[in-house]
């Protein structure tokens, strides 16, 4: 059975989610961060960096968040053809290496917010999900960021209403409640 490997208010809750969506069965294995747990060396057996979070699926260990939602999508998700694993690849770095990087990071938040929200709140006017009409693995990865935004930061999306509907159908998805919404609320 494929494993999870996790701690508390960790990026594991993004692959967390996305397990949930799939019904793919897993062990979440929470490790206690503030022990060290993740600096053991079983642990650092799965992930020599020492962070979480990571799988374990049969031989294939693996780590980094966006690689696992990607591996997962491939693995378990629907058929998709070349491109739309590309577009796949494509939101999940662009959540991790710009998203993330330009709305959390205090120095570049005033100038990239607007930058990086506008032409998403321009998609998502037009389309329910990032891919059109179909939740995917892209709006895990997008979305988790949207999601954390105003629950870490305090930041809300008055001047883009459409990424703040898209916001509120993704937090109420009943997988989305059963992990991330259960640690928020």
């Amino acid at each position: 059975m494929l494993k999870l490997y996790g701690g508390a208010r960790s990026r594991a809750s993004i692959v967390h989610w996305y397990l949930e969506e799939l019904g793919v069965p897993y062990e979440f294995v929470m490790l206690d961060m503030a022990a060290g747990a993740h600096l053991q060396p079983d642990y650092l057996a799965i992930n020599p960096i020492g962070k979480v979070p990571a799988i374990v699926d049969g031989d294939l260990k693996l780590w980094e968040s966006g690689a696992i939602l990607l591996y997962l999508s491939e693995k378990y998700g629907q058929p998709a053809s070349l491109e739309q694993r590309a577009e796949y690849a494509q939101w999940s770095l662009f959540a991790n290496a710009t998203l993330g990087p330009g709305i959390f990071m205090e120095a570049t938040r005033e100038k990239e917010t607007p930058r990086l929200l506008k032409p998403l709140n321009d998609r998502l006017s037009q389309h329910s999900y990032l891919m059109g009409e179909e939740f995917t693995v892209a709006d895990v990865a997008v979305g988790s960021m949207l999601a954390y935004i105003p629950m870490m930061l305090k930041m809300g999306y008055e001047d883009y209403p459409a990424i703040q509907a898209y916001v509120q159908r993704l937090v109420g998805r009943p997988a989305f409640q059963k992990t991330i919404g259960a640690r928020s609320s």
